[in-house]
């Protein structure tokens, strides 16, 4: 053979070879990386499961727990990142299992509990004592924060953590309410933690302190702002206003914006909720701002179009609109998907406030279930919800109604409300997963296709 003819040869072999690896490229299968779910809300923090490859229905005997990890009572949410799934619960030997609008007085300890995603394992664990003081006495409220290698947890009466992911151990701490001279709301404390950039934003309560944003490497007041008769239970939330960042605060006096990097207020309008109840995050559509609570109490807000000042586009539609109470709805651009106080779902055209239809099937009821919770959560073209019998549910949401795909009993209600046994912990959707706890267990649900 000529050396023309070995190049001739070498040259057919490289293509081949490039052929070859490029045909095998396209015929392996797709693998979407996995997603995690670092804190209240998902990744994104609007309640959007972003991975591919989920079943489509459930299998016949439900689907595959991979693991289950005992647990002590609580509210919280799993947070699940890096490899790990980090929650929090309450251990105590009174009877927390009451419903009640009165404060009592429970001896016990919150714990931090941070879990291997993979085996349930757990790989370490933060305890202190706590008294609670609070109404539905059972564990924690808020979902952890994973930020890289750091964690942060907020208990029911204002214990606010910074830890290492890895070890467990504490790197900074505060307590909110001798800090800041206030008293834990009747609920507790429950509005989830926000990351923004170096900052840790807390709704704490007290004389100018609603808001506090803390540096999250130290623990260091940056900024604190505005004042409210009671904390409530919205979490903080940074939009997009007329080309400007605008943190939204939802308090029980008002509907207000601030500079999430200074404190300093922007707008704000008036709000009167019953009992402190305030416990949505707002939603945005362009200029719009819409937040409700109970009882009743819904408002839609325009921002001018500087950014500047804000007005009521309407305001207590009894017979209309959206009054969520456990539950965050979910906005699909014109139209809000939400379970209201009286635990119908709803589909509300967010201009008006009209309800275009109602259904009860999320509860296997058309009469009302009061303070009725199912979490929503879109995936794809479809939702999951996952209701407080246990259930997780496929379904359809549409402006043309409700279609239910499958549903599946996965974990048993723990809890006790409004006179019914419940189960009142939002999941965890990642790895393909859902990461479920009530106030007995965690679980880890296999959910892919």
């Amino acid at each position: 053979m000529d050396v023309k003819q070995l190049r001739l040869t070498s040259r057919s072999v490289v293509r081949g070879c490039f052929v070859a690896i490029t045909l095998a490229t396209f015929l392996l299968p797709t693998v979407a990386n996995a997603d995690d779910w670092p804190h209240w809300m998902g990744p994104q923090q609007d309640n959007v499961w972003h991975e591919t490859g989920i079943l489509d229905s459930f299998p016949e005997s439900g689907p595959k727990v991979l693991w289950r990890t005992p647990v002590a009572g609580g509210y919280s949410g799993p947070s699940v990142a890096g490899g790990r799934v980090v929650l929090t619960d309450y251990v105590t030997s009174d009877n927390v299992k009451v419903d009640n609008f009165q404060r009592e007085e429970f001896s016990g300890s919150e714990r931090v509990l941070c879990l291997n995603a993979e085996t349930g394992d757990l790989l370490w664990k933060h305890e202190y004592p706590v008294k609670y003081t609070v109404s539905y006495p059972s564990g924690p409220r808020c979902t952890p924060v994973i930020d890289g290698d750091r964690v942060y947890t907020l208990g029911t009466e204002g214990h606010l953590f910074c830890f290492d992911l890895e070890k467990g151990d504490i790197i900074w701490s505060k307590s909110l309410t001798q800090e800041y001279k206030t008293k834990t709301a009747l609920w507790g404390y429950a509005s989830h933690p926000l990351i923004d950039g170096e900052k840790l934003i807390c709704i704490v309560g007290g004389k100018g302190s609603h808001a506090v944003a803390f540096n999250k490497q130290t623990g260091e007041e940056i900024w604190k702002s505005r004042s409210a008769p009671e904390q409530g239970y919205s979490p903080p939330k940074i939009f997009n206003i007329a080309g400007m960042r605008q943190l939204i605060l939802f308090r029980p006096s008002a509907v207000s914006a601030v500079n999430p990097e200074d404190g300093i207020p922007i707008w704000s309008v008036p709000y009167e909720a019953s009992n402190g109840s305030v416990i949505m995050t707002p939603i945005q559509y362009g200029n719009f701002i819409y937040a409700a609570g109970y009882s009743n109490k819904n408002m839609l807000i325009r921002v001018a179009k500087d950014g500047k000042s804000a007005k009521p586009v309407w305001k207590n539609l009894r017979k209309q609109a959206i009054s969520p109470v456990n539950v965050q709805p979910f906005r699909i651009d014109d139209a809000i998907y939400g379970i209201d106080q009286n635990g119908l779902l709803y589909c509300m055209d967010i201009k008006s406030g009209e309800r275009l239809w109602q259904s009860g099937k999320p509860f296997n009821s058309e009469r009302p279930v009061g303070s009725g919770t199912a979490f929503i959560v879109k995936q794809g073209e479809r939702f999951w919800l996952f209701n407080e019998l246990g259930e997780l549910i496929i379904a359809k949401l549409s402006k043309d109604g409700y279609e239910e795909l499958d549903r599946t009993k996965v974990i048993k209600q723990t809890n006790s409300a409004m006179g019914r046994e419940v189960v009142w912990s939002m999941p965890a959707f990642a790895n393909k997963r859902a990461y479920i706890r009530n106030d007995e267990e965690c679980i880890c649900v296999d959910l892919a296709k």
